[in-house]
């Protein structure tokens, strides 16, 4: 009998994420999603958190992309001529971690799953919080859906007064 082939090539996105999630760790952020766009001259999308919970800022943003360009430069993990983007979440952030589905539970999220689940592959609910592999929904119907995060093709929060005033910098007193 055959045994189960764990050497099969990691994709680009995958090799990308092995190399940026652990050095973003070293700089006090957390890797959110990191997306490759195009073939002919690849855009690496790269979204990242503060370690910390406080606000990402334009300037965390460029330290960001100047240390990955240094690092993608030396490494060469990209064939040919490519760009990098970097940016924060964002309010309507999509959920990609357990994590996210934690902190933003309470609040309206659109799932779309890649298999059908209860025979459909679109979501709208509130965000219920999640496991290691299962993100769980409040539906408009009242009912609960758990959907496996393995399966999910895109997950994203929508932008709503209550998300604007939970992702609101607190004020500053003096």
């Amino acid at each position: 009998m055959d045994e189960p082939n764990d050497t099969a090539p990691l994709t680009l996105e995958a090799k990308l994420t092995a190399i940026v999630a652990p050095r973003l760790e070293i700089m006090g952020f957390e890797l959110v999603r990191l997306a490759v766009l195009g073939r002919e001259r690849p855009t690496v999308q790269v979204m990242a958190d503060r370690a910390d919970g406080g606000l990402i800022a334009v300037e965390d943003c460029e330290q960001i992309s100047h240390y990955l360009s240094t690092v993608f430069d030396v490494e060469d993990p990209i064939p040919g001529a490519w760009s990098l983007e970097v940016s924060s979440a964002g309010i309507d952030r999509p959920l990609t971690r357990a994590k996210d589905w934690n902190r933003f539970a309470g609040h309206l999220a659109r799932v779309e799953t890649l298999f059908p689940v209860d025979g459909r592959k679109r979501f709208s609910g509130i965000v219920l919080g999640a496991d290691e592999d299962q993100g769980k929904l409040r539906l408009d119907d009242g009912t609960e859906a758990a959907l496996p995060l393995r399966d999910i093709r895109r997950a994203k929060l929508v932008l709503t007064d209550a998300l604007i005033a939970f992702t609101a910098p607190a004020p500053v007193t003096n």
